[in-house]
């Protein structure tokens, strides 16, 4: 039997939760379980609010001790987050300086109406400016599931717009994200960067990591993780994550 990682990294949307959703109970308790038996790590897209009301809010009964076992690294690992005497303290953070955030809000947008991706209806801002990272989101923020799986199923939208974008941005990295959302960050700044420095500031290896994501295809924004070469377990959606998270703590109660 293979030995067990000491850290278990997630992708957030679509593999802890729906997108921008918080997180059901029955994986809430499935977190709180694994934190008893490994460092747990979240890393996404998402801003550190969404990493708030997603995760650490559903997480009202966690004993401290647990808490300092999770990392939080928000927008891509641009930014890092861990539990320090009760309180999340950030740890780092890699920001975009502001002549690089206004270029890629104006080629993001210019190019998004020049391809007919720019929609009239949408849930809230369609571009947010996180600091480290300039997100584009086809329907906005808080978009139904449903309605975000409709826009752009086969995902060539958001890789069309990655790519002239890119090609706008070639001091930036242009990634796509979400099921409607492109990420643009500081070059060489993806997943993997995020893995990198979480091995660095842990001291662990990356062969003690495990990582589950839902888009480890190689356009999708997990795939660098996989390319790093930590194991990674590619899931559908969280119900998969959770029946193999049940699955694995059913196996290590059993040893």
């Amino acid at each position: 039997m293979p030995p067990r990682p000491r850290l278990i990294a997630f992708d957030l949307d679509d593999t802890l939760a729906p997108s921008k959703s918080p997180l059901d109970p029955r994986m809430s308790e499935l977190l709180v379980r694994l934190l008893g038996v490994a460092e747990v790590c979240v890393i996404s897209g998402g801003q550190f609010g969404q990493f708030q009301s997603q995760v650490i809010d559903q997480l009202p009964e966690a004993e401290e001790r647990l808490l300092e076992r999770l990392h939080l690294m928000p927008t891509c690992g641009t930014q890092y987050y861990t539990r320090r005497a009760g309180e999340w303290t950030q740890v780092y953070s890699e920001p975009l300086s502001a002549d690089q955030r206004a270029a890629a809000l104006a080629a993001v947008e210019a190019r998004a109406k020049e391809l007919g991706f720019w929609e009239r209806e949408t849930w809230g801002p369609i571009l947010e400016d996180r600091g480290s990272q300039i997100t584009f989101s086809a329907l906005g923020q808080a978009a139904p599931v449903d309605a975000k799986a409709a826009w752009d199923p086969s995902g060539a939208k958001k890789n069309r717009l990655r790519d002239v974008v890119q090609a706008d941005l070639p001091d930036l990295e242009v990634r796509s994200g979400g099921s409607t959302s492109v990420d643009i960050t500081r070059k060489g700044i993806d997943k993997a960067f995020g893995m990198r420095r979480l091995a660095e500031l842990t001291g662990l290896g990356l062969d003690e990591m495990l990582f589950y994501g839902d888009r480890l295809d190689v356009h999708g924004n997990d795939y660098p993780v996989l390319a790093l070469g930590v194991d990674c377990i590619a899931v559908e959606d969280w119900p998969d994550t959770a029946a193999r998270l049940e699955a694995y703590l059913a196996e290590v109660a059993a040893v």
